[in-house]
């Protein structure tokens, strides 16, 4: 444990305090209204003695016995309790990132570190010219891709709720409300408090496909459809700003979305699920349009009489009234002099059509852009370029970026049921077993099309074709947009590849041309997979029938790189360093190939599966692995973090496109040390991933997994509509990525961020010398941003606490604690040594100050956990009240460490 004190806020950093403290005490008095004074002094007696235990180092016994053995009703009470306080620290400390953002855009003051306006007058001091930016700006291809890996399942009426008591402490920002106007918005966050505290945090089932997708759904129609607009216009302005330029933007940003197609270990995702989220999103994104349309109708009241409007308007009007006269008839003779009026509510008619998906509809969303653009052309024409067509450019902004899909929906599986597949419809029981060699060449046939699969009944042959008919249908119905990449998880060879291919064909999946009008991306996943990569990549492009499909594709080929597994497999350094490794050697497979590759990074929140600040991640990267394009994954609590707030969700992504234009435009400078860096990382990373597998592989391993973290509450969590595991937990490699990362994370250890390094810097220190790692650490921005990320995950880490965890093993934990208590003090010894550091982020005072403004909160509800985890087994895990509480528990540590999957 880190020696700690009561919260000290930086100086910037006083609005903080006192929003903390006017929600603390609001928290406070709502415990007590909703619970009981005798509760509440029970939760400020208990909150006392954690920071009591902080402040002086003290032992995590007194605390823990304490504690121990309340009834499962009241521990459950006093974790949501400290919970609440959580959510109150975690939404001031995002408003007062908006009141840091908005002191910024004060006129006078500098702009803000890592905005859009600070990066292009950095790129324009390093010597980036007009001409060489704007022809950048058409290659930007920014793509956050959401997915269904919710480790904190948050409520959609608690997020309204969140947003309430935003918006009120935002409003708090004038000087000048009135004290009636405070007492107003204190009494909002109130009702919001307190009508939160009697919601439960999540349903009590286990959530639908339809529901994840809902969840995702809002963020996509609420903050992200409200700010994209003054994304462009932020960028526009600093354009103009920086370079004296003044353009018609490129579209830069598009979403994605995993739900309803991520089929990889879900047997609730189909084909079914497929056809139902393109549907749903479609007509989600058409009823946002509606409500814009019907605003600007409102608006633009211009009259014949007063301004002139162009003939093409007036003309379509015309054709409208013709061809929907329906519509025609439901405009009011007092409005039929507003042309501008008149077409609005028209173009909202045909929108219906469309969202009925009725003949007459829009059967593209560039029809509706043309319409759009007649508006604005109009007004610009005529006098308006105040007079509506801001509002005009607005939608117009928002049909280019979501069109009528809102979200391009991907579709992953797994090789091993494409291989189960094949087995059935080539009649071979021991394909998945053959060669990659010999499996490509028995498929090129079927890839080409040059031969057909027999029928077959087989369940998976028959899933598979529902799935790619779905896919072909989904082209004419929603537009060759709505679809996104199909991500061949476990990919480990060629033929893993044109598995798919062959399998599209049999399902229809082509075009007029006879293609497959389909990007498909392998995944590799393991350390081993990484490894491997660029073979695969090779001899998939020295396959000619690949090539001619790639060709029909505009020679651009994806590739995922998997966090997660990656990770779990080998441990954080291996992980790190296999991943970089293998964008330079696949980004040599390309050049020597001369197409185009294009990386799509699986990321997760937490630094063991690739959670990291993106602008540090993105120059951190090898040189040319931007090359104007991010396409990353975003799930959990990240989506939550990221995009919840509209001003951060537009912050989000400023640094986001700021950061891919830092990272492709002027990428860090070659560096001759870094062979010898490299040859120092190949040690480093083999020697971490040695002791990292020892130590997963040791015998007992998955016994004291099990009883060492709570992973079997994990698993009774309804947090998703996956299951927790692939397949019977036989070893680390059948628990998905997610639970693994969670259950470590729960129990205060967070072993995946940081096991196996400690062991590898010593080692290098000894061969190397610790000068020469110094150095790295110092100069070589990959291994700085890796030791920056151990170095935030050691902080949050108490081994004390995950002590008392690990003695739930029984006589296990003898075995094992004493392997992780060393291995922790060798990673944070040498890290801080390589860093030249006294303590723990030394460097970063704000986020330390948030760490201890936590503690004191986050180590009751551990050790709550520890002492119901103990009396829940002892009673064969049968007590449903005892599970609520624990899950309680596992909620409220997972909004105090954030980043937890």
């Amino acid at each position: 444990m880190e020696q700690s004190r009561e919260p000290e806020f930086l100086p910037p950093d006083g609005p903080l305090r006192e929003d903390v403290s006017r929600l603390g005490a609001m928290v406070g008095r709502m415990l007590a209204e909703q619970g009981g004074d005798a509760f509440f002094q029970r939760v400020e007696q208990v909150r006392t003695a954690a920071i009591h235990r902080r402040r002086e180092g003290a032992s995590v016994d007194e605390l823990a016995d304490s504690l121990a053995g309340q009834d499962a009703a009241q521990a459950e009470a006093l974790a949501r309790a400290f919970a609440t306080y959580f959510q109150a620290v975690n939404t001031a400390e995002r408003v007062h990132r908006i009141r840091r953002r908005r002191d910024y855009q004060r006129e006078g003051s500098a702009p803000q570190p890592e905005s859009l306006l600070a990066v292009l007058g950095r790129l324009k001091a390093e010597g980036v010219g007009a001409d060489e930016l704007v022809g950048w700006l058409d290659r930007l291809w920014i793509e956050p891709v959401f997915t269904a890996h919710p480790t904190e399942a948050v409520r959609r009426s608690l997020l309204e709720k969140e947003q309430a008591i935003v918006a009120s402490l935002i409003d708090g920002f004038d000087p000048k409300r009135t004290p009636q106007e405070c007492r107003e918005d204190d009494q909002r966050i109130y009702m919001a408090l307190s009508a939160g505290w009697q919601t439960a945090e999540a349903s009590p089932v286990r959530p639908s496909v339809q529901d994840e997708r809902e969840h995702v759904d809002f963020y996509l129609t609420n903050p992200l459809y409200r700010i994209v607009p003054a994304l462009y216009e932020s960028l526009a302005q600093a354009l103009q700003e920086t370079y004296g330029l003044a353009i018609r933007l490129p579209r830069l940003l598009r979403f994605a979305s995993w739900v309803g197609g991520d089929m990889d270990g879900n047997p609730n995702v189909g084909a079914d699920t497929i056809a139902d989220c393109l549907d749903s999103q479609r007509s989600m994104v058409i009823e946002r349009y509606r409500e814009d349309v019907a605003a600007l109708a409102r608006a633009l009241s211009q009259t014949e009489g007063r301004v002139e409007v162009t003939g093409a308007l007036l003309a379509r009007v015309a054709d409208y009234r013709t061809r929907f006269p329906d519509a025609a008839a439901q405009i009011r003779p007092r409005h039929a002099d507003m042309p501008y009026r008149c077409l609005l509510q028209l173009i909202g008619a045909r929108l219906a059509l469309t969202q009925d998906q009725q003949t007459d509809g829009y059967a593209s969303s560039q029809e509706l852009l043309d319409d759009l653009q007649l508006i604005a052309d109009s007004l610009l024409l005529h006098h308006g370029v105040h007079a509506g067509v801001y509002s005009v450019e607005r939608l117009l902004c928002r049909v280019r970026s979501f069109g009528f899909h809102l979200a391009r929906l991907d579709v992953r599986q797994d090789s091993r049921v494409h291989d189960d597949a094949l087995a059935a419809l080539l009649g071979d029981a021991e394909w998945a077993a053959r060669d990659g060699a010999e499996r490509a060449e028995r498929l090129r046939p079927y890839a080409s099309g040059e031969a057909r699969f027999p029928d077959s009944d087989d369940d998976s042959a028959t899933s598979l074709q529902a799935v790619f008919a779905t896919l072909r249908d989904s082209r004419q119905s929603h537009g060759v947009e709505a679809t996104g990449l199909y991500i061949i998880s476990m990919a480990r060879s060629a033929a893993d590849v044109l598995a798919v291919l062959a399998l599209a064909r049999r399902g229809g999946l082509v075009d007029e041309t006879k293609d497959v009008p389909l990007n498909i991306a392998p995944l590799f996943e393991t350390v081993d997979d990484l490894k491997n990569a660029p073979a695969t990549l090779r001899a998939l492009l020295d396959d000619p029938v690949y090539r001619r499909h790639l060709a029909a594709r505009g020679d651009q080929q994806w590739v995922m790189l998997g966090y997660s597994d990656s990770g779990k497999d080998g441990g954080t350094l291996a992980s790190r360093w296999g991943l970089q490794r293998a964008q330079v050697e696949l980004l040599e497979v390309a050049n020597e190939a001369r197409i185009q590759l294009a990386f799509f990074h699986g990321r997760g929140g937490s630094a063991s599966r690739g959670g990291a600040r993106i602008t540090p991640a993105l120059m951190s990267s090898p040189r040319g692995a931007v090359a104007g394009v991010l396409r990353v994954t975003e799930q959990g609590e990240v989506i939550h973090r990221k995009y919840g707030i509209r001003a951060l969700a537009l912050r989000n992504l400023e640094q986001t496109v700021g950061a891919v234009l830092r990272a492709s435009l002027r990428p860090r400078e070659s560096e001759p040390r870094e062979r010898r860096w490299r040859e120092q990382m190949d040690a480093l990373s083999a020697a971490s991933r040695k002791t990292y597998r020892a130590f997963v592989e040791r015998a007992g391993f998955v016994d004291y997994f099990r009883s060492a973290t709570p992973v079997d509450v994990i698993e009774q969590m309804t947090l998703g509509s996956r299951p927790a595991s692939r397949r019977s937990m036989r070893g680390v490699q059948d628990l998905r990525a997610i639970p693994w990362v969670f259950a470590w994370t729960q129990c205060r250890s967070i072993l995946p961020g940081w096991y196996g390094l400690g062991s590898a810097l010593e080692l290098g220190v000894g061969e190397f010398g610790e000068d020469a790692l110094a150095e790295m650490a110092r100069d070589w921005p990959f291994f700085a941003n890796l030791l920056d990320d151990v170095e935030m995950v050691l902080a949050k880490c108490d081994l004390d606490i995950a002590e008392a965890f690990s003695k739930l093993s029984g006589s296990l934990h003898d075995e094992f604690f004493g392997l992780i208590r060393d291995e922790f003090a060798r990673t944070r010894h040498w890290l801080l040594r390589l860093k030249r550091s006294d303590a723990l982020l030394q460097g970063a005072p704000r986020l330390a100050a948030s760490i201890r403004l936590r503690n004191p909160y986050v180590d009751p509800m551990s050790l709550l956990q520890v002492d119901l985890l103990q009396r829940w087994r002892a009673g064969d895990r049968a007590d449903d009240a005892v599970l609520q509480a624990l899950v309680a528990c596992v909620n409220g540590v997972s909004q105090g460490l954030q980043n937890t999957g």
